[in-house]
């Protein structure tokens, strides 16, 4: 019998899977402290929890028998995951469970920011009988921008349609294909920004889609775009939002989250007779609630009878004369991905990981997973070595390895390429005794750099004083450059430039850049 440790007021529907299964017995406690649960974890081969309870890696250690760890919800920030990882405890969530009540409550927005709901009930019940004021504006034919065409992007496209709207859709993964098949055009951030008459976003929050809506969108709006945001709070700059409600060129917007959650009294959005609140209620139905527990039921039973699972936040376990191996790559295998990612423009249609030298007589199945988690993780939340692959998928993007024993220079070289649409970017690198990862080669050009820290990527023609005038410009605006490396293939052609800089440059720094002369492209990178 497995015995599986239920916390934090699961609802009994959403594991009833559990209750009748033959061979596991369920035990639902609440409001237990990290002692009291260390004191009891031994006997428990899964826990299940939500968000109240903290999951130590003192309640791990304590945790002999313990299999699986079960959030029932998508975020896992009370779950020690390193903790996990080591004592091979796999830890899931459920991303999809909250898909619908999301994409609906999208709609509940739209459709109140639409017609001022909320500010008419207000006067209404407060004795006012005013319909001069609350003229608003139908859904049929306006055009919908949404940015992030994931699970609830996509379901809020499929409504919108049913409405009769016109939706524009972006993502960096979003092929043209995919977009026929949703039946949304597709569109850039700044096109749907011109364009549309609603805009929601369903993007996750990470520092390429932070503040991705701010005040260069809004100076492209037109004049009566509604805004809103059920997803993440920073996605839209919050301070530029309200100045373009006072331009006049946002009538309206609504929001369910914040930059800063719950938010502060005096937050502007609170008493702006224009701007609809509410406190993150997007997965906040019964449904849904008892979606995401069965979903984490139905995968604790998977793992626990030694079954293939899915949405695992954690490593899975690796035979360790393989571990052994790879283990000192993942590093650069991650790095790789996100360098790689950063530097491609488009919607990546193939991801071709090449091993050279002595990785080339193992499985390399895991380090591929980082790399595609560093790729993906630009653009998307919860990505993580076991659920890359499957996120890959389903945005069509075809994984491809190739691996050869002979590697010309290093020991071991892993080379990444992504090919889109219109262009095709490589990246190569490798472990060096006492140096530790180095990146070796961009596209055609050799180079010699660690993938950390902030990093400016700068093609430019091989011109004499290029090199002068970049770090003139960078030092006048205070970003102290620590290192230098430029690579070209023949004098006076092209050639690129990357600087690691002890700070990130501000986009007025990086637009100045690009517009030096003979510098045809600038591209900031963060690594991680």
């Amino acid at each position: 019998m497995f015995k599986v440790l239920v916390m934090d007021g699961i609802s009994d529907m959403g594991i009833q899977m559990l209750y009748d299964a033959e061979d596991v017995e369920v035990d639902k406690k609440s409001g237990l402290s990290e002692a009291e649960l260390v004191a009891i974890i031994a006997d428990y081969d899964a826990l299940m929890v939500r968000s109240q309870t903290k999951v130590t890696e003192n309640i791990m250690a304590a945790a002999s028998k313990l299999k699986v760890v079960g959030r029932a919800g998508v975020g896992v920030d009370n779950i020690d995951l390193e903790a996990a990882t080591k004592r091979g405890i796999v830890v899931i969530n459920a991303p999809d469970g909250n898909t619908i009540a999301t994409c609906e409550l999208t709609f509940a927005m739209m459709m109140s920011v639409a017609r001022s709901i909320p500010q008419a009930y207000k006067k209404t019940v407060g004795g006012e009988w005013d319909r001069k004021t609350f003229v608003g504006v139908e859904l049929r034919n306006k055009t919908l921008g949404i940015l992030g065409m994931g699970r609830i992007g996509s379901e809020v496209a499929k409504r919108a349609k049913v409405f009769g709207m016109d939706v524009i859709g972006y993502d960096p993964f979003l092929t043209e294909e995919r977009a026929e098949k949703i039946g949304v055009r597709l569109g850039t951030v700044n096109e749907i920004a011109a364009q549309a008459d609603f805009i929601t976003v369903h993007t996750p929050l990470t520092n390429e889609t932070r503040h991705i809506i701010s005040r260069p969108q809004f100076e492209l709006m037109k004049k009566g775009v509604r805004i809103v945001n059920c997803a993440r709070g920073g996605i839209i700059d919050e301070g530029a939002l309200v100045e373009a409600i006072d331009a006049g060129i946002v009538a309206g917007a609504a929001f369910d989250v914040f930059e800063e959650e719950p938010p502060r009294a005096e937050h502007p959005f609170l008493n702006n007779p224009k701007i609809i609140v509410t406190p993150h209620l997007g997965a906040s139905t019964v449904e849904a609630q008892e979606n995401v527990a069965i979903d984490v039921s139905e995968e604790v039973l998977h793992i626990l009878r030694d079954q293939p699972f899915k949405n695992a936040v954690n490593m899975p376990p690796v035979p360790p004369t393989v571990l052994n191996k790879l283990q000192p790559y993942f590093g650069l295998g991650e790095h790789l991905g996100q360098f790689a990612g950063q530097m491609t423009d488009g919607a990546v249609n193939e991801i071709v990981v090449n091993y050279s030298g002595d990785l080339s007589d193992v499985d390399t199945t895991p380090l591929t997973r980082y790399i595609v988690k560093g790729i993906l993780a630009n653009q998307l939340e919860g990505v993580n070595i076991v659920n890359a692959m499957h996120l890959a998928k389903t945005r069509d993007v075809n994984i491809v390895t190739q691996k050869s024993t002979a590697s010309k220079t290093f020991t071991n070289l892993v080379s990444v390429t992504l090919k889109t649409k219109n262009e095709e970017r490589t990246l190569a690198g490798t472990l060096l005794s006492g140096y530790g990862e180095r990146i070796v080669q961009i596209d055609q050009y050799p180079v010699d750099i660690a993938p950390q820290g902030n990093l400016l990527l700068i093609s430019h023609n091989d011109k004499p004083g290029i090199i002068g005038k970049v770090g003139t410009l960078l030092g006048s605006n205070d970003v102290n450059i620590a290192t230098m490396q430029v690579g070209r293939k023949v004098y006076g052609g092209s050639a690129i430039m990357v600087l690691t800089t002890d700070k990130q440059a501000s986009k007025d720094v990086l637009d100045q850049l690009i517009k030096l002369p003979e510098l045809t492209n600038v591209r900031e990178l963060t690594l991680e």
